[in-house]
């Protein structure tokens, strides 16, 4: 800076990490008016938009449109000839979907200043990271405060490594160049039963195996949509196994041969749980949780521990036990909420703290999406954990079927259901299994967020004939005054 000058110098933040939270985290700092630097050593995006939320959504579209050819006569279309996915095609989308996302993202974080590195980041000594790339020297780069954003990757089973060819991850599944005829998906949770929709519609038998008693085992998953989604899956002819796990898979040299034997979670296992069972499929995709990427982060020489699993703890503010070190993301591990949103969310806030604000991070009023088919989304509390927390809750529940809407799309098949408190009407949560609950949940958690009733809601004027009066009608059945619901 010249001699003399006044101009305040800015906060040197490094951010390690380019995915939907670390991104984040540096526009905000920027704009708060951070020095910031983001350091990436794969593609821009992190996992959501390279391996997970987009691509996935990408392929759960062409499925969706392929189910809808399958019944294209019961809206008045004759299809002549064979509909059929093409590959090849569908992963050029995926590529350039992508990469025009990447490309605004790199637009996005330029315009508003902040300096972009590619390469791998390993923490020195505090103050300090070098970024490495092959065939280049180490850079330097000094921090002030540093926002650690590294995200994870696929669990790899020792009993059945990834090899990209019959055992893979989500990772290999998104760039097959064959849809397999078969296919084994171990893991009934949010990322198997997408997968196992979108390889269903796209030709394949599928088979899934969950270790615990239903699909979407999740806390805030109601089991009632649970139950619909089984329902709908054995509909689709995709097959699943609950309170099994995979001992083995073996190669066949034409396919795999996975034996099944009893889940440890299952209490008093009958004679016919104990008996193993065998199943044979072209592939299988493993889908039974993440790991994070801490390991080679140099984490030691800051004077921060992670835990034996590799996560990172951190406090409402998204700060680690080292002063102006914050963590953000599916690296905090599953006593957080690992999803994109909320990585973003933690972004924020992390980046504003270290710009000096004293913000908190709320994790109450969560949205969660899962792209099923029919999709699952949820906030707010279940009725089993409303009743755990003592509250005096009701629950009331309408179908999709009793929607004009839900009749003209022809997909009846789901459900809303709103938690409420019975004594004020507080919307305690809301669990919509159906077509396009990810999209009408956004209603329920601004209504949940504002405190607000189910009076609230049935005093909302919702457009006719439209799928959000699913909400609508739920509240009134809960206020004791149902239309058609």
């Amino acid at each position: 800076m010249p001699h003399g000058s006044t101009q305040a110098l800015k906060t040197r933040i490094v951010i390690i990490g380019a995915g939907p939270g670390g991104y984040v985290a540096a526009i905000r700092a920027a704009q708060l008016g951070g020095d910031v630097t983001l350091v990436e050593r794969e593609d821009i995006g992190g996992t959501c938009l390279n391996w997970g939320c987009i691509p996935t959504k990408i392929l759960v579209t062409t499925a969706e449109l392929l189910e809808k050819f399958s019944r294209a006569r019961d809206f008045g279309i004759e299809v002549k000839g064979s509909v059929q996915a093409d590959l090849e095609r569908l992963m050029a989308r995926k590529s350039a979907i992508v990469q025009s996302q990447r490309d605004g993202i790199l637009k996005l974080i330029q315009h508003n200043g902040v300096r972009y590195q590619s390469g791998t980041a390993v923490i020195r000594e505090p103050g300090l990271v070098e970024v490495r790339q092959p065939g280049e020297a180490p850079m330097e780069l000094n921090w002030e405060k540093l926002i650690l954003a590294t995200g994870t990757r696929p669990l790899d089973i020792p009993a059945f490594p990834f090899d990209g060819e019959r055992v893979l991850s989500s990772d290999h599944a998104l760039s097959l160049e064959k849809i397999p005829d078969s296919i084994i998906i171990v893991g009934g949770g949010v990322i198997g039963c997408e997968f196992a929709a979108i390889f269903s519609a796209l030709g394949s038998k599928v088979t899934v195996v969950e270790a615990l008693s239903r699909l979407l085992p999740l806390p805030s998953v109601d089991e009632s949509c649970s139950k619909i989604l089984s329902r709908e899956m054995k509909k689709r002819k995709i097959a699943f196994h609950v309170n099994r796990v995979a001992i083995s898979v073996e190669d066949t040299g034409s396919g795999v041969l996975a034996t099944l034997g009893p889940s440890p979670f299952l209490e008093a296992p009958s004679p016919k749980d104990q008996e193993p069972l065998t199943l044979e499929a072209e592939k299988v995709l493993v889908c039974v949780g993440r790991r994070p990427n801490t390991g080679d982060l140099g984490l030691g020489d800051l004077g921060l521990e992670p835990d034996p699993k590799g996560w990172i703890a951190v406090d409402e503010h998204m700060e680690t036990t080292v002063h102006g070190v914050y963590a953000i993301g599916d690296i905090l591990g599953p006593s957080k909420i690992m999803l994109a949103h909320v990585a973003s969310t933690e972004g924020n806030i992390a980046a504003e703290n270290a710009m000096g604000a004293d913000r908190s991070m709320d994790y109450t009023v969560v949205p969660g999406a899962v792209f099923s088919s029919p999709e699952i989304a949820d906030v707010g509390l279940t009725e089993t954990q409303a009743e755990a927390a003592g509250l005096n809750a009701r629950s009331d529940t309408v179908l999709f079927r009793a929607l004009g809407k839900a009749q003209a799309m022809g997909e009846i098949a789901g459900q809303a259901k709103i938690v409420s408190d019975a004594e004020n009407g507080r919307i305690l949560g809301v669990h919509i299994v159906g077509a396009h609950a990810t999209d009408l949940i956004a209603e329920a958690a601004l209504a949940i967020k504002m405190g607000g009733s189910v009076e609230d809601l049935a005093d909302t004027i919702h457009a006719h004939p439209t799928l959000p009066e699913i909400m609508m009608e739920a509240s009134f059945k809960a206020l004791g005054r149902s239309l058609h619901g």
